[in-house]
This record gives structure tokens, C-alpha cells and sequence, in this order.
């Protein structure tokens, strides 16, 4: 059996699909150099899905920063030239932070309170999320409905294409949703070795309740919020603290194990990109060269 890399991308335009996979195996590359491992790399493949909300990519040769083409962060390496120290009251303030946001937002049955903040927050904020989040697609087909659906297609594709190998599925920002949704309700037949997720917004109270609702449409009323049963050895979930997007680091908390016993495992990470000297603490470069991700994917080439 094969071993394959997947790889779905976050929120907003992207540079073209083969830019951003080079990005992302340089990265790793790096990662591999920092942390002093070296191994063969499987095939990686990149699933690609800007140009579906997009009428064209981001450009380096777009010299105008105010255009909506304009390239402003490219692959970097890092700076850094040793590990950034990290800050464990701030961890405690976000978990603090965590409990009051569920409970003034979330109900018992997961339902938001006030929903109407969420489609603001979402509309003016994310219109890729707004796109995705899209109701009513069974009475009433919209592009955006198409949109949705297209977007799902190009995961279930790669991951057809590969249901034979053994796949390590990572998933970045608004990539995390449309994973764990393929995962869980739409691609549920494949299995995925190793899922990962960077720098995911898959903790946020109107993320929570909408997986809640599939599960209740989905599985008789009953609403299960656990790791995707196509996952049957790790879920690894790597956050920056500074990661506005992942702010709630601690996904463990929200979902429980699977009838494989995968449950969620919570990796805090420094994310050292910087371009011009401003940092991205959320950029999928970063996350990838971090040794914490790089040893889940040495864990993941080395299995036997």
C-alpha cells in the first residue's frame, strides 16, 4: 500500500495550484533541515479549490497593492534561529476565554443564540465561509449551492482517486470544515490514516453548531460531535495561540473519539512566518515547517 500526502488550502484567494503545493513542500523540506530528520517525502498532491470563488489567482507579476490579484506573502524561510519561547497564562486566559464565548453563544443542544451576529460576523469577514455555509440547497439550488458542492468534489476526487493507499489528509483554516465535512457525511467510506489540521477554526461556537446540526439531520436526531469515522489512527490538531482563526487551540474538548479510538491530539505550536517583517501566525507555511508537524510526519512515512 502507498503512502500519499493530501493537501486541501484555507480562506481566500491563493496563488496558482502549482505555486502553492511547491510552497508547501518547501516547507516541509525546511521543517525536515530544522529539525535535523531526513526522509523521502510520498507523493503530495494538492487539492485546490480558490478558482472556484475566484476568476483568477494572485499574482506576483501584479504590481499594484491595491489590486485584489496582489501576491503581498510569499514562501519565506524562517528567520527564526531558535525555538520561540511560548506563554502558559495565555494558554489558561484562552481556555478561560473559551468557556465564557460557549456560554453566552452556544445552547445545551448547540443551537447559536444569536444567530444573527455569526451571519454578520461571517459576511463581513469570510464571504469564502459565507459561500460554503449556504442553507436551504435542498428546496432551493443556488450557484452558491454549486459553489459548495463543487468546492466538496475536488476533496472527494483526490480521495477516491487514492482510497487504495494509505493517506495522510492536512487540512488548513476554512480547509479544516471542508475536510471534516467530507470526512464525516459525504466521503465516508475512504480511510484516512493521519488527518491534520493547522490552524483551524473548527473549535468556533457557529462552527460547533452547524457540525451539530449535520450530525442531528444525519443520524437520526442524535448529534455526535468526535473525530470523523474515516479516521482510523491520529487526528493531530497544531495551533499558534496568536492564530486569530485557531484561537481555540483545544479541540480535544469539543470532539470525542471515534469507534477507532482516534481522538483529537492538541499540538501548540509556534508559527515563525514572517514576510517584511510582519507576522502571520495563521500562513500554512509556517505550520508546516514547525517540528511538531514534521515529527507527526516522519511518525506517519516511518509506519510500517
Amino acid at each position: 500500500m502507498a503512502k500519499v500526502i493530501i493537501a486541501i488550502h484555507g480562506l481566500r484567494n491563493k496563488p496558482p495550484k502549482e505555486v502553492l503545493k511547491q510552497w508547501g513542500l518547501l516547507s516541509i523540506q525546511e521543517g525536515m533541515k530544522y529539525s535535523n530528520i531526513q526522509f523521502d517525502l510520498p507523493e503530495f498532491e494538492m487539492v485546490y479549490w480558490a478558482d472556484i470563488l475566484y476568476d483568477k489567482p494572485l499574482s506576483s507579476d501584479e504590481k499594484d497593492p491595491k489590486s485584489p490579484y496582489y501576491l503581498d506573502e510569499t514562501y519565506t524561510p524562517s528567520a527564526a534561529k531558535k525555538k520561540p519561547k511560548q506563554n502558559p497564562l495565555r494558554y489558561r486566559m484562552i481556555l478561560l476565554l473559551k468557556k465564557i464565548i460557549y456560554a453566552i453563544f452556544l445552547k445545551q443542544d448547540y443551537k447559536l443564540r444569536f444567530p444573527f451576529v455569526s451571519r454578520n460576523f461571517i459576511h463581513n469577514n469570510f464571504k469564502d465561509l459565507e459561500v460554503y455555509f449556504t442553507k436551504g440547497c435542498d428546496n432551493n439550488y443556488t450557484i452558491n449551492c454549486e459553489k459548495r458542492d463543487r468546492i466538496n468534489e475536488r476533496l472527494v476526487k483526490v480521495l477516491e482517486k487514492h482510497k487504495e493507499d494509505n493517506i495522510l489528509l492536512i487540512a488548513h483554516s476554512m480547509g479544516s470544515i471542508i475536510a471534516f465535512d467530507v470526512l464525516s457525511f459525504i466521503s465516508t467510506q475512504v480511510k484516512v490514516n493521519t488527518f491534520i489540521t493547522i490552524g483551524s477554526p473548527l473549535g468556533a461556537p457557529f462552527v460547533i453548531s452547524r457540525i451539530a446540526q449535520l450530525y442531528k439531520s444525519t443520524h437520526q436526531g442524535h448529534i455526535k460531535l468526535q473525530t470523523p469515522e474515516s479516521v482510523v489512527k491520529r487526528w493531530c490538531n497544531f495551533a499558534d495561540i496568536r492564530d486569530s482563526i485557531a484561537m481555540d487551540y483545544k479541540l480535544s474538548d469539543d470532539f470525542k473519539e471515534n469507534s477507532n479510538g482516534v481522538k483529537v491530539e492538541d499540538f501548540v505550536v509556534v508559527n515563525t512566518y514572517k514576510m517584511n517583517g510582519k507576522a502571520n501566525p495563521h500562513k500554512s507555511i509556517g505550520y508546516l515547517r514547525t517540528p511538531e508537524f514534521i515529527k507527526v510526519l516522519s511518525d506517519f512515512v516511518h509506519d510500517k
